[in-house]
Order: structure tokens, then sequence, then C-alpha cells
């Protein structure tokens, strides 16, 4: 569900007209629904409600600041990977207490920025990883809350490039080795075990999968207790999928009623790490059509938003709804190639997509692009970055200005033997 709907044949953002916001600050930008966001976080909170739980927000779908406030005082936690999120989700208001830290490459200095801030956890992905915190730990005179990710080997059902919890993937522990590392973890002097940790991948539009990994999963937990290891947190991490075209995932109620009984064995305080289920149809990209290019063999719409500005076509060839802004009434379409100015062929968000009349200057967007979209951004071709808009209600707010040409050259220099 999502907050954006045809009014008189005008698409608007709950009570905004997105043709006025493009009037105001131009084209391309991120629109993003506050409404949309709040039923999203508080769909997932009433679905497990009633057992012990702590949603951590994945930054990497969305990292803007307003996004994270927004989120951050419906008591979200965040789950991070660098740095950089950390400064973030800090920046926002949200608890360190209800920050989990992944990710396969935590530099040093990002780990005892981690300790300093006193996050609820390291998601440790391998043992020179672990023996790193450890270390900087100890130098720090701390305590190291950790939770090893296990790989269970699950095939997720979804592209290659977002699976993560299968053998081939780089992402955690082998599932038959995790016990090993689980022990020696227990023996380091400046770790803290506490929880466990899976993340299987994105986009997943069935139960199954979720359901076969916990319950590999929760033998796993009942093995580390065996061997005297106790585990307060089990992180089953996020992945939930949303629609982009046809799919039909399950909403957070279904995944709740799905894995809540196995939850109940595990007598454990459940960690959920959403990010597009939250995201990603709470925003559109709004670009305006520039030219028409008419070949022998194809029918080319040139807009003015690019693979910079949304890569997800280009990289996983994923679907994302065209819709016009202002509906008309005529029965004529055709199929475009929908392609921006960038120099690569792979600059395109739809191949061979039927549309209706498209004039020059007409307003388009791109719906479920709220997750990885700005997020997955770049200045490749020294375009500037777009700006991002959140309506609430009947108003609008630029919560990113647009980037200019002073900005794009920010940080560089040049060496004194070319003054």
């Amino acid at each position: 569900m999502h907050d954006f709907v045809y009014k008189n044949n005008e698409l608007y953002c709950e009570d905004v007209a997105v043709r006025a916001i493009a009037q105001r600050v131009g084209t391309p930008f991120y629109l993003y629904s506050s409404n949309t966001l709040l039923n999203h976080i508080r769909a997932f909170k009433n679905a497990f409600n009633g057992a012990p739980h702590l949603i951590c927000y994945a930054l990497k779908a969305n990292p803007n600041g307003t996004v994270l406030r927004l989120l951050g005082r419906e008591g979200a936690g965040a789950d991070i990977v660098s740095g950089g999120d950390l400064f973030r989700a800090l920046r926002a208001g949200i608890d360190p207490g209800k920050i989990v830290y992944a990710g396969v490459g935590k530099r040093r200095d990002e780990i005892e920025y981690a300790l300093k801030m006193s996050i609820l956890m390291f998601n440790v992905e391998s043992g020179e990883e672990l023996l790193a915190i450890d270390r900087a730990a100890g130098e720090m005179r701390c305590k190291a809350p950790i939770a090893l990710r296990v790989n269970p080997d699950i095939d997720p059902r979804t592209h290659a490039y977002i699976s993560t919890g299968m053998k081939e993937n780089k992402f955690g522990i082998p599932f038959e080795q995790a016990l090993e590392y689980y022990q020696t973890a227990k023996d380091l002097p400046n770790v803290e075990v506490v929880g466990v940790h899976q993340h299987i991948g994105s986009q997943i539009t069935e139960v199954r999968p979720f359901v076969d990994a916990l319950g590999k999963l929760l033998g796993f937990v009942r093995n580390l207790r065996a061997a005297g290891i106790e585990i307060k947190y089990l992180n089953i991490g996020g992945g939930l999928g949303i629609t982009y075209k046809d799919e039909t995932p399950p909403n957070p109620q279904e995944l709740a009623d799905a894995i809540r009984p196995l939850l109940e064995q595990a007598g454990c305080t459940l960690i959920l790490e959403p990010g597009r289920a939250i995201t990603g149809n709470a925003g559109i990209l709004v670009t305006r059509a520039l030219y028409h290019k008419k070949t022998k063999d194809k029918n080319f719409l040139i807009v003015d938003a690019g693979m910079n500005d949304l890569i997800r076509p280009s990289l996983y060839e994923a679907y994302h709804e065209i819709k016009p802004v202002i509906e008309t009434d005529s029965d004529d379409h055709e199929a475009f190639d929908v392609v921006g100015p960038i120099c690569e062929s792979g600059d395109f968000f739809a191949k061979n997509r039927r549309l209706a009349a498209v004039n020059q200057g007409d307003l388009l967007a791109i719906m479920g692009a709220g997750a990885y979209g700005f997020s997955m951004s770049s200045n490749y071709n020294s375009r500037p970055r777009v700006a991002e808009v959140m309506v609430k209600g009947s108003e609008f707010f630029t919560i990113r200005e647009r980037e200019n040409y002073d900005e794009l050259i920010r940080g560089e220099k040049v060496p004194r033997w070319l003054d």
C-alpha cells in the first residue's frame, strides 16, 4: 500500500499534486510519502506485538536523515554497515542501544567508533573480524557485544546479486563451522556473545525461505546452549519484498504468523532488519520527457533522469512501473525504451514498455523507487545528485537540496605544480 494516487487524472502524493512539486523544485527529484513510511513501520510493529522484538531499519535502503528521524520516533533502531551509517543514525536521534552493525569489511576506526558509541551489537562476518573486534575492545578496555552471522545455505529465490545466505555468497560464517567460531568467541577476553544473526537475501516474495532459515537457526541455537553459550538476541535479518510489477509478497503480519510458532521456542528477543519493505513503495522518482527518437528498430523516450539517479534497472534489470503524472483519455499506446542522458547503453528505466502517448515536457513517475534509489545514486557524467522531497498531508518539504556544480568539485585540490 502507498499514498500515490490519482485524483481527477492527476497523480498526488497524499494531498499534494506531484506536478505542483515539480514546478517548485524542478526535475528529476525523489518524492516520499511520510504517511506510507509510518504505515509500513507500524505494520511491522503491530505484526510482532506481544513478542519481545526490535525493528532495526536497514539504512542502506534509504539513509536520508528525515526518513531516519521519522522511523526513529516510531521506535525503530538501525541496521548499519559502515561508520557513515552509524553517524547518520546517531545524528537522526536513534538510540545506539538499538543499533546493530553488519558488513564484511569493518575497518578498525569504524569498530572503535561503534564501541565508543555503545551500540547493541556487532554482527560478525569472519574469524579475522572477530579477532580484530576483540583486540580493539581490549585496547579500549571495554567488552564488545557480538553476534556471529551464520550462513544457513538457504535459497531465498531472488536475484543472484541480492542473495546473501547461500554457500557461494561472501556473507556470514558457513553453517557447519559456526559452532567452532562461537566457542572461539566465548573464550575471547574482550567480547560478549549476545546473539546469532542471519540474513538470506533481499526482495524475497515467499514466506517459506524465512521459515526454513529460522528452523535451521533455532536448531543451531539449541546446540549453542548445550555448549554453554547463552543467546539473548535472535536476528533474522530483513529481505521481505515489495510489489514492483506482479509480485505478491507476504505482508509483515503473514511473516509474523508463519514464524511466531517457531520463535516461541527460542526464548530470545527477535531482531528484524527491514529496509525495502519500509521505504520501497513509499517513494517515486519524478522525471520529465525531453525527446523522442525513432529508428527503424526502436522508439526511444529520452528523459532527464539517468542511471546515475536510479541504477536498479541497469544493475539488476529491475522492473519499475512508469506512470504519467497527468493521465490522458488517449487509447494510443506505443512501445518505448525509456532511457536517460548517460553515455552508457545500460542507461535505461524500461525496455519495450508500452506507454500512453507521452509528449515532450510531460512528467513521468517511476514507481517503487524509495529503496536503493537515491542511496545508490552517483555523480557519474558529472551530474549533480537530485533533490529529495517529503510530503506530510497537504504540505511538502525539501529534505535534501539538489546539488549544484560547485558541489561536484568539493574536496578536489590542484597540486602546486599545476598552479
